[in-house]
């Protein structure tokens, strides 16, 4: 006779908190909770009965309370982009507003591969009190709801009706959120009546497990394909895309390049996969990209594509590469691995690399496109050296990315993302050390700066402790999102925060005028219906959150203010106005799409139009 499983009565909520607390992850042969903890807002919808299970673990489990459910599901893509997606953090919100508010976090979640778990209340599944506070009610759809906004926006959807269902939709949910091939954010939608439900449990369900990021070893017959293929080159390219950090690959990319002499440029996600210094890096590619590395993907032969989803700014809108050249794609994801007709190999980073390392054999590139890819690079180098140099213009960008590139500390992360810094930081910034470089440019998020700076942070206090999380950020994103000062200093998780002010969107409105349009509605000296501009005091409001703050009007001030701002322990913001029109990096630009007027009565708008399709004959024709 079978003896039937011991079973623990327990609510939803309080199994999906037990069984979190539970799964562990082992990273370099070390044991750690695959959960760092959570961040959460408490509302009518999660907090009687999710609030009272994570009130049980909360030395496990530490929740973190954020001041926006968008800001930390922003805080949580940060902390799982530092641990490598080897780590990562749930997040939990009230049904109706809450929730919603974390669907353009789970967006920028799933632009850029990245794993969270999101816990959001749900309405009453019995429906017996409809309509209920905050339910949008459908009226031919009394299924529909807030939380199935999320199906477009995550790579892991549920809802909850049943506390049997956990059994199988929890551990589907981390087996997404762990797979280099699908990786990307779980939602769980939790109603009301369901999370506070009692059910038997069986034990075994809440034992600890330990989990491993798999690697896929490539279809042998792939590599032969790509050997065949790159061992012909006379002049090869390596695209270094995130996916070679998230693979821990970058030694194996390392030993690849240098073994067979291959230039290596990197992607916005994959700045920081070599230091600055390393004879082989020939800069960041595409669209914000460098002088040096656009001009050998235009002469490129073969291009092996390595962990990156080649998206238009890596791509120049398909326009940076020659029209004959052919790409190999290594990617776990075999949709990004098939891009626009590359000749696929679908598997891990390191493991293959290693494979088509041992199939090409000695094949080493011609030492002429080596030395060619090498003048390009010691050109930019010297292009940037002047560009970030202090006094060379009005105060820009790059001079303060100069100042902070000469005073940090190797190990420090730096933070950006959106308006004009993606571009700047990816041009100018000169990597230290491997893996210090967050642009998170996958969903060019506003508002990520600070909020990413946060969970950056809480992950670095984890690993390297004396280390800074430096975070860059325009005015535009610091008026749209910068509450979470508040929370690192509510945490005593120290930010170094640079708020360069130019006065409105700059960035966009230099598009605007670049395509022929007049400045309009985008500095705030160009709003029309704004009746008298002033100028926003960023330090006495950064201040005011509990930070220390100062204004420097040049390079110089800044170096100091930023040498104290390294000194102290509390949280920093430095600002700086910087000139919207005059600062820009003018070089390593590459073409890109936007779409322009076919008609106009403005004869800058037709000439700016006539300029870009110029250039379309150039982009490839590819799927």
């Amino acid at each position: 006779m079978t003896t039937p499983p011991r079973t623990i009565r327990l609510t939803l909520a309080q199994a999906i908190v037990r069984f979190l607390v539970n799964q562990f992850i082992e990273i370099n042969g070390r044991e750690v909770r695959l959960f760092g903890g959570g961040f959460g807002i408490f509302g009518h919808g999660n907090v009687p009965c999710l609030g009272e299970a994570l009130y049980g673990v909360r030395d496990q489990l530490p929740l973190y309370r954020g001041q926006n459910e968008q800001s930390m599901g922003f805080a949580a893509a940060a902390y799982a982009k530092y641990h490598l997606r080897q780590r990562m953090m749930f997040c939990t919100a009230s049904a109706g507003p809450g929730t919603a508010n974390l669907l353009t976090a789970a967006a920028l979640a799933h632009a850029n591969r990245l794993p969270m778990l999101l816990l959001c209340g749900d309405t009453f599944v019995t429906r017996l009190p409809d309509p209920v506070l905050q339910q949008l009610e459908h009226f031919n759809n009394p299924t529909l709801g807030v939380n199935d906004a999320f199906r477009s926006v995550t790579r892991f959807w549920d809802r909850i009706t049943h506390p049997a269902q956990i059994l199988q939709s929890l551990p589907s949910a981390l087996a997404v959120m762990l797979d280099p091939a699908d990786c990307g954010p779980s939602f769980i939608g939790l109603p009301q009546d369901v999370q506070g439900w009692a059910y038997d449990y069986p034990e075994v369900f809440f034992e600890k497990r330990l989990h491993r990021v798999r690697r896929q070893t490539p279809d042998a017959t792939e590599i032969a394909e790509a050997a065949a293929l790159l061992v012909h080159a006379k002049r090869p390219m390596i695209i270094a895309g995130g996916g070679v950090q998230y693979a821990r690959a970058v030694p194996e990319l390392t030993a690849f390049a240098e073994r067979h002499g291959i230039p290596v440029v990197e992607t916005i996600a994959g700045r920081a996969n070599f230091v600055s210094d390393h004879p082989l890096n020939i800069g960041p590619i595409g669209v914000t990209g460098s002088n040096s590395a656009n001009a050998i993907a235009a002469e490129a032969d073969v291009i092996l594509a390595v962990g990156t989803r080649m998206q238009d700014f890596t791509t120049g809108s398909w326009t940076a590469f020659a029209a004959d050249a052919r790409i190999i794609g290594l990617n776990a994801a075999r949709h990004d691995a098939m891009k626009h007709l590359s000749l696929p190999v679908v598997g891990d980073a390191r493991r293959g690399l290693e494979a088509l390392g041992q199939a090409l054999g000695a094949y080493h590139a011609p030492a002429a496109w080596i030395g060619r890819a090498k003048a390009e690079r010691a050109r930019w180098d010297a292009y940037v050296a002047e560009n970030v140099k202090p006094g060379n213009r009005p105060n820009s960008y790059a001079q303060a990315i100069g100042v902070v590139n000469a005073l940090c500390d190797r190990r420090d992360r730096i933070v950006a993302a959106a308006g004009g810094l993606p571009a700047e930081v990816t041009a100018n910034w000169r990597t230290l050390d491997i893996g210090t470089v967050d642009v998170e440019f996958g969903f060019s998020c506003m508002g990520y700066e600070i909020a990413g700076g946060w969970g950056a942070r809480i992950a670095q206090s984890e690993a390297e402790p004396d280390q800074d999380t430096i975070v860059f950020t325009g005015d535009g994103s610091y008026l749209l999102m910068n509450s979470d000062i508040y929370s690192a200093a509510l945490t005593g998780k120290k930010l170094i925060i640079l708020v360069l002010d130019n006065g409105g969107f700059a960035v966009i409105n230099k598009l605007q005028n670049n395509m022929g349009g007049e400045s309009f509605n985008n500095l705030i000296a160009d709003c029309p219906t704004i009746s008298e501009p002033f100028a926003v005091d960023f330090e006495a409001h950064a201040a005011a959150m509990g930070a220390e703050a100062v204004t420097v009007s040049n390079a110089d001030e800044l170096a100091t203010a930023f040498k104290a701002a390294k000194a102290a322990k509390r949280t920093q913001v430095i600002v700086m106005k910087v000139d919207p029109y005059e600062g820009w990096t003018q070089e390593g630009h590459a073409w890109w799409e936007v779409g322009t007027p076919h008609v106009s009565d403005s004869n800058k708008v037709r000439e700016a139009h006539n300029a870009v399709e110029s250039a379309r004959p150039r982009q490839r024709r590819g799927v």
